[in-house]
This record gives structure tokens, sequence and C-alpha cells, in this order.
């Protein structure tokens, strides 16, 4: 392919510069809902490289009727104002357009678990350290260095490419990604950089979405304990009958993809996961009621209303062979992420091209993967009929503390995110 060798040279010249813009953008923290400061690192950058961002807020009231919407955990906290998304297009001929970019949000951190300072970046030999190196700040800068490298190298696209940094990807990605494709930035294809280990491509997604259940009880001093019911001991028979859901799952479930690049996901391809439980105010009575909140993972092959179904219809067996329960049911509630999983074709024109490039960018086999997490590419492929793969780095200890990245991933994402541009968009003679 035309301009590859020169693709690769100036992605290789351009090491300090991605690695000093991943520092800044580590240094400007957006957790989910606060996404503002680091998005200032990327408008800034854009404009440097003499592109005009579009810059805006979502509108909840434009995206309600959607499909694909629900209301996120962060909306319901601090709302959208402050929270932009950014997009920039560049130009090019009259091809097809192609998406690139990702996420700007990160999950936020726990200091005390963490070695290193993970707002500051830390460089040790080939390793970055720092939130978000991977997922999914390193990407995003490796596609901006990919955009700047297809401009230094002479290439002029035969179609447009438009790069998007979104936000809340990790709460859901509505006023991310939908708001930005509700935009009007459609494109005829996308590559998104979250961290999929290259040269392995993304072409699935998890169904992803979050319960509470409302476990009632009988509320007595502890002293007459034996006239009330202890809800705490009730959401314990729900919690028992989840975890028995979980198990009958795991056996019964399984998606290759998703444990092709993690072995170890293999019988775990599905997952059920009370995260907490609220119940009681005072040690000396028995709590009227305990809430626990859950989230539900599952790869492509069930719908939605599949899942939410057999949640319930555990919990109503566990109250219906329960002697109080029985006439005091719990309520199962649905809140938060409510995604749908989604695969694209691995035979498809984008899938094939991202793999070849990827292959012969880091000289290794990749191979099709996904499916065991929530990601904002299957707004473009259920809601927009669009093809969108995961291309990006390796990443390690993500969510968790000391999150890294290696130097040479990024620059090998940089490279092959700007070689499937030429590829698919074709070039401008």
């Amino acid at each position: 392919m035309k301009y590859e060798d020169a693709i690769t040279e100036t992605v290789a010249s351009k090491e300090d510069d991605l690695v000093d813009l991943v520092a800044r953008l580590v240094e400007a923290k957006s957790v989910t809902g606060r996404e503002k400061p680091a998005q200032d690192v990327v408008v800034d950058h854009l404009e440097s490289m003499g592109l005009d961002p579009d810059v805006f807020e979502p509108s909840p009231e434009e995206l309600s009727d959607h499909e694909g919407y629900f209301e996120t955990s962060s909306y319901e906290a601090v709302g959208y104002e402050g929270r932009p998304n950014v997009v920039a297009r560049v130009e090019g001929g009259d091809g097809p357009t192609l998406a690139v970019g990702g996420h700007i949000d990160v999950v936020d951190v726990t200091e005390s678990e963490w070695e290193r300072e993970p707002w500051t970046l830390t460089r040790e030999g080939e390793t970055l350290y720092g939130r978000g190196v991977a997922d999914m700040k390193g990407g995003l800068a490796a596609v901006l260095v990919a955009i700047e490298a297809l401009d230094e190298a002479g290439v002029d696209l035969g179609g447009d490419l438009v790069f998007q940094s979104v936000i809340e990807e990790e709460d859901g990605g509505v006023g991310g990604t939908l708001s930005v494709l509700e935009r009007g930035y459609v494109p005829d294809a996308a590559v998104i950089a979250e961290p999929f280990n290259l040269p392995n491509v993304g072409i699935a997604s998890a169904g992803v979405m979050y319960f509470r259940v409302r476990v009632p009880g009988k509320s007595v001093h502890a002293a007459w304990g034996h006239q009330g019911v202890n809800a705490i001991g009730n959401a314990a028979t729900v919690y028992e009958a989840l975890e028995r859901l979980d198990r009958e799952r795991k056996a019964r479930i399984d998606y290759e993809p998703a444990y092709r690049g993690e072995p170890e996901l293999e019988g775990n391809v599905t997952n059920i996961n009370v995260g907490t439980i609220e119940a009681g105010d005072w040690p000396s009575t028995l709590p009227s009621e305990a809430v626990l909140q859950g989230r539900v993972g599952w790869p492509p092959g069930e719908t939605r209303a599949e899942v939410r179904a057999q949640i319930e219809d555990a919990v109503a067996e566990a109250a219906a062979n329960d002697e109080w329960l029985r006439d005091h049911p719990p309520e199962v509630e649905w809140f938060g992420w409510q995604a749908a999983p989604h695969e694209i074709d691995p035979e498809g024109e984008l899938a094939r091209l991202a793999k070849r490039h990827a292959e012969a960018v880091t000289g290794r086999s990749g191979s099709f993967v996904g499916g065991n997490a929530g990601l904002d590419e299957r707004f473009y492929a259920l809601y927009y009929g669009v093809d969108a793969v995961s291309v990006g780095p390796t990443g390690a200890n993500l969510h968790g503390a000391d999150e890294h990245t290696t130097v040479t991933s990024l620059l090998e994402t940089a490279t092959a995110v700007a070689r499937i541009a030429v590829d698919y968009c074709g070039v401008e003679e």
C-alpha cells in the first residue's frame, strides 16, 4: 500500500509528542461526570492542528425518544452542563467517511492502592503508568498522532475522517457517542481505540444492565426481635438466588470471542454481581428494608428483555420458597446502564481490513475478540447499521491501581489507525 513507509516513519518520529500528549491528558482529571478539563486539552490540540472542533453538550430532551437511550447515573447526579463532546472533521474527497477516536472519561481511583501518582504520567522504560493511559486516553492520543502523521506524510484521503472525543462511556455512553451520532456525525465505518491489545480487533460488546432489589422486612426493637423480620436475612435469601442463577448462566452460556484474547474468561463470559447493599440505621433495630444493587453482563445471544426476565424470575422464585417473603415479595427495579450487546461480521470489509493492518504493523497474529464489556461501538452497529471495530493498545489494570500501557503499543496503534484510514477512505491522487 502506498504511503506505508511514510506513515510508519512519521509516527515513529512523533514518539515524544505522543507521550507528552498522554501526560497532559492524564493530568487533566476527567472522571465520568467531570470530563471538561481533559476535553479542553483535546480542543487545544485540535486547534493547534488547524482544525475547527465542534464542542457541544448533550441534550437529553433530543435523545430521550431514541431506542438506545437511558438515563445514566452520571446524568442523574450532575446533568450534562459543562460536559462537552468534541468532534472535528478532517475534510477528504467524496469517498467513504471514517470515524476515529473514543472516550475521554475515566473511572476514579483509590489513591492509597496506587504505588505511583495516578494523575501524573510515570514512564518506566517502555511502560507508561497513570489513570487512563490505556482506557483510553492513550488510544485517543494515538488517534490524534495518526491524523497528524497522515497530514505530515502528505496523504490526502479520498474520504473524510471524523475525530471524536466523547464523554461518559464508562457510564453507558448515551450523552457521548449516541449524542454525537444524533448530531449528524454518522460515518460509513468507525475505528475506536479501546485497549483491545493490538493486533487483536474487537468486533463485539457485552450487554450491561444495572438492577436494584428492594427486600422488605419488619422493623422492631432488637430486644423483641422475635416479633419482627430482619430484611438483611431476607436479602441474603435473594443474594443466594442470584448467585445460583449466575452459576447456572456461566455453565450454560458460551461466547468464544470473549476468551480468545483472555483465556481465563472461558466459563465466565456472563456475570451477575451484587455490588452494594444498604440496610438499617441502628444496631438495636431490625431493618425494615434492604436494598441490593447489582450488574448483569452478558455476550451477544440474548436480548435485554430475556435477561431481565431471568433476574426477576430468580427473585420471585426465592420469595415464593420463603414463608414470609411469599406474602411480602421483593421489588426489582432497573436503572442506569441498560445496554444491549452487539457484534459485527468478522468477515466484513472493515473487520478484515483492520485485522490485516494491525497484524502488519505489529508483526504478530491477532484474533477477533470482544463481548465481555459494554462499549460505545454498539451504538453504531445496533442503531445506524454502521460497522465499528476496536483497534487499540495493550493495557493492564484497567479501572484498577497502577493502570499501564506501553509506548510501543501506542505507536503501533497510531500507525495501524492511519493505515486503516488510508485503505478504507482511499487516497486523492
